[in-house]
């Protein structure tokens, strides 16, 4: 008999084809969000799981799953999951990293742009009629080219932002937990390692890519912003709180940095309404990966855990390996 598992949320259907060789597939094709009770009343009997960062498992969940062998992230991030909780419950537990390297940083770059160059705030103004003649300040924005980019978290989606850069003639300088390598940091437009505050009071543009922790919780808050210039620009690829949303709504609306671009947000879809009345923001719905090809591949690595674990093999992506001994 095939193993039983669950697709948490709505995937492609050729993922679910691909998984039905294999398991005994429940799929929610109607994308239900799942309540923790009903989360677990699906996963009874169930050896696996594909889920996103929607669904959560802790100890306290995971105690009522003693049929559970593995948790397949579609996510590079993982702050959904008690990896620890899992190695106790002797659940594995997976990840899809680097397949979307590329596409979010493109991504990033996108929203670096329209955030430096006011796209959002020039279209709404353009299409409410406003415009009736061409003026020499309209929509002033700030130089790409030439400028410095100051990225914190210099991992491989950071790097990938970087190495864009050389394109642009910009300076990079960066903050990260450990220094790269001087290889590393040459194929990233040269980047430079400095501290936070240095780099926060440097930086004509501030990229955030890092995972989001404890520990991270709002790595920017309102001392953060206080040190940058007010014609900066901030960008947040990473995760909702990252950045304490209120205290970047108070930086925004007293202009001490000119302009935020984001993915991501505290209580997302929740998002702070305050955002929606500013003109000095563009707000995108946590779409860095979303690009056909890429999301497909996220499924199919998802999809490579699940079927290596439950096949008695290691999983590609297995975030907790301790938990094999």
């Amino acid at each position: 008999m095939k193993p039983g598992i669950l697709v948490a949320r709505a995937v492609f259907p050729e993922i679910i084809e691909r998984l039905s060789l294999h398991f005994e597939v429940e799929a929610n094709q109607d994308d239900i969000l799942f309540t923790p009770d009903q989360l677990v009343a699906k996963l009874q009997g169930k050896a696996g799981v594909m889920s996103t960062s929607s669904s959560r498992f802790d100890a306290g969940i995971l105690a009522r799953l003693p049929d559970l062998k593995i948790v397949a992230n579609m996510a590079v991030g993982y702050d959904n999951i008690d990896v620890a909780a899992c190695t106790a419950a002797g659940v594995m537990a997976s990840n899809t990293p680097d397949v979307l390297n590329e596409t979010t940083a493109d991504f990033g770059w996108a929203l670096l742009m329209a955030t430096a160059r006011r796209i959002t705030e020039s279209e709404h103004w353009l299409r409410a009629g406003k415009w009736q003649k061409w003026r020499y300040d309209y929509f002033l924005g700030a130089d790409l080219h030439g400028s410095t980019l100051g990225i914190i978290g210099m991992g491989r989606i950071g790097q990938a932002i970087a190495r864009r850069s050389m394109g642009f003639d910009m300076q990079v300088i960066y903050h990260n937990r450990s220094r790269l390598s001087e290889e590393q940091e040459a194929r990233a437009n040269n980047a430079r390692y400095v501290g936070k505050e240095e780099l926060l009071r440097t930086a004509d543009h501030v990229v955030l890519v890092l995972p989001y922790s404890a520990q991270s919780r709002h790595t920017i808050g309102a001392a953060e912003l206080d040190l940058m210039k007010p014609d900066a620009t901030l960008v947040n690829l990473a995760r909702g709180g990252i950045v304490d949303d209120v205290a970047l709504i108070a930086a925004l609306k007293a202009g001490k940095i000119a302009a935020a671009g984001l993915d991501v947000f505290e209580n997302e879809p929740k998002f702070h309404p305050d955002f929606l009345g500013l003109d000095n923001v563009v707000l995108t719905p946590h779409i860095a990966s979303a690009s056909a090809p890429t999301r497909k591949a996220m499924a199919n690595c998802a999809a490579d855990n699940l079927i290596a674990a439950l096949g008695n093999q290691r999983p590609p992506n297995l975030l907790n390996p301790e938990v094999l001994k």
